[in-house]
C-alpha cells in the first residue's frame, strides 16, 4: 500500500509539474490545448501556488486557462511580440494595429470577415490623436495589408480568431479575403492588467503605464516581505538569469535568507533547477522547453551566436566595439563557408548575424550593449574556452 500510495502521489506531482509548465510556456490557452485538462484538474492546487508565491491570477473556464501575469520588469524589449512565420518582431505599427483589431472584435459579431475588420481598424486609426502620434493606415499599399495579415496570424495562433474560410495571403494580394470566428471568452481574457486602460488619465507612455500596473503599497512588514517574494519568484520564473546586481537592497537581503526555500518551491512546481553563482541565479530547464530562446541552436545564426558568446566570454571586463564583432563575424564566415548558408558570407551580412546573435544573446541575459559597445554579463562565462592543456605521459 505504501508504494502504490508513493506512485500515486507521483504521478500527481508530474501531472501538476506538466500543467504549471503548460501555463508558464503558453499564459493564454484554449480547451483544445492537451494540457487544459490537467490544468482543469489542478486548478485549485495552481490558483493557491501562483498567488501565493507569484501573486499572479489563474482563470478557467470551459473555454480557456488564463494565467495572468504581471511583468517584473517592463523596461525589457528583448522578447516582442513576433510574426508567427517569419519570426520577424512587431514593430510599433504593428502593435498599433494588434490594439485597433482588439477593440474591434470586441464591438464585432461572432464572425468576422478579414476585409470587415481592416475597414474598422482604418476608422479606428483615424483618430486625431494616433494621427498626432505619427500612425498612418490606409490599406493603400501592401505593405499595410501585409502587416494587418500578421497580426491576424497572431491573433490566430492565440486562439482569438478561427479561420473558417479564406487566407491572409489573399488579402496581402488584393484577391480575395477570409472568414473567421470571434472567439469572445478568449478575447475578454486576454489582457493581463490590474486595471482596465480605459479608466487610466495619466499622460505620456510611462505614466500610463505605471498607473496601468500600479498596486496599492504594502503597509506591514509581512506584506512588505510578501510583495518581495512576489516579484524574486516572477523574475525567477521569467527571466533566464536574475543578477544579484539588479536588485535593491531589501530584496538582496530576502533573498540571502530566503534563497532556498524560494527555489524549491519553484523547482517543486515546475522541474527547473536553481544554478546559483556569486553574481546570481539562474533557473535551468533539463528538459528545455520553457524558452523561447534556446541556445545552443542549429543552423547558420545558432552558429554565430555560440561563436560570439566564445568570444566575448574572453573579454569579460571589457567593452567590445560593435565594429570588432562584425569583422569577427566576418572572419568566421570565411572559415565556415562550407557550412554556413550561401548568402551569409556576402558582403555586409555579418552586420545581420552580429545582430541576430547579440538580440539573442541579450534576451538570455549574456550580454549588455550600450553607445555601440558589448559588454558580457557574468554568466556568459560558462560558454569560455579554457586553452587545452597537455600532460606529460607517465
Amino acid at each position: 500500500m505504501s508504494a502504490l500510495g508513493d506512485a500515486m502521489s507521483a504521478s500527481r506531482a508530474d501531472e501538476m509539474r506538466r500543467a504549471a509548465r503548460a501555463l508558464l510556456r503558453r499564459p493564454l490557452l484554449r480547451a483544445t490545448d492537451p494540457a487544459f485538462v490537467l490544468i482543469r484538474r489542478y486548478a485549485p492546487e495552481l490558483r493557491e501556488w501562483f498567488d501565493r508565491n507569484t501573486g499572479w491570477r489563474l482563470h478557467i473556464d470551459s473555454e480557456v486557462a488564463r494565467l495572468v501575469k504581471q511583468p517584473a520588469d517592463t523596461t525589457d524589449t528583448t522578447h516582442p511580440a513576433r510574426d508567427v512565420r517569419s519570426k520577424q518582431p512587431f514593430g510599433r505599427r504593428r502593435y498599433v494595429l494588434t490594439c485597433l483589431a482588439l477593440a474591434a472584435l470586441e464591438r464585432a459579431d461572432a464572425q468576422i470577415t478579414l476585409g470587415r475588420l481592416a475597414e474598422q481598424v482604418v476608422l479606428g486609426a483615424a483618430d486625431p490623436e494616433l494621427v498626432t502620434a505619427g500612425v498612418e493606415f490606409t490599406l493603400s499599399s501592401r505593405a499595410e495589408r501585409s502587416d494587418l495579415a500578421t497580426v491576424v496570424r497572431l491573433l490566430l495562433d492565440l486562439g482569438v480568431l478561427t479561420r473558417v474560410a479564406g487566407d491572409e495571403e489573399a488579402f496581402v494580394k488584393d484577391t480575395g479575403d477570409a472568414l473567421y470566428d470571434v472567439r469572445r471568452r478568449v478575447l475578454s481574457a486576454l489582457l493581463a492588467a490590474p486595471r482596465g486602460p480605459s479608466t487610466v488619465t495619466a499622460e505620456g507612455f510611462e505614466d500610463r503605464l505605471a498607473a496601468l500596473l500600479y498596486e496599492i503599497p504594502p503597509t506591514t512588514d509581512d506584506l512588505r516581505n510578501q510583495r518581495i517574494r512576489h516579484r524574486l519568484t516572477r523574475r525567477l520564473l521569467d527571466e533566464p538569469v536574475l543578477y544579484y546586481e539588479g536588485l535593491g537592497d531589501a530584496e538582496r537581503a530576502y533573498l540571502t535568507s530566503q534563497r532556498a526555500a524560494i527555489t524549491a518551491r519553484i523547482t517543486e512546481l515546475t522541474g527547473l533547477v536553481a544554478e546559483a553563482r556569486a553574481e546570481g541565479i539562474a533557473m535551468v530547464d533539463p528538459f528545455d522547453d520553457l524558452t523561447d530562446v534556446r541556445m545552443p541552436e542549429s543552423g547558420t545564426e545558432g552558429h554565430a551566436t555560440l561563436l560570439l558568446a566564445e568570444h566575448l566570454a574572453q573579454h569579460p571586463n571589457r567593452a567590445v566595439p560593435l565594429e570588432e564583432l562584425h569583422r569577427y563575424l566576418r572572419r568566421k564566415g570565411d572559415e565556415h563557408r562550407t557550412y554556413w548558408r550561401r548568402n551569409a558570407t556576402d558582403p555586409g551580412a555579418e552586420v545581420e548575424l552580429t545582430e541576430n546573435a547579440l538580440g539573442r544573446l541579450e534576451a538570455l541575459r549574456l550580454v549588455d550593449r550600450a553607445d555601440g559597445f558589448v559588454t558580457a554579463l557574468p554568466a556568459l562565462s560558462r560558454y569560455a574556452l579554457a586553452e587545452p592543456t597537455l600532460q606529460e605521459a607517465k
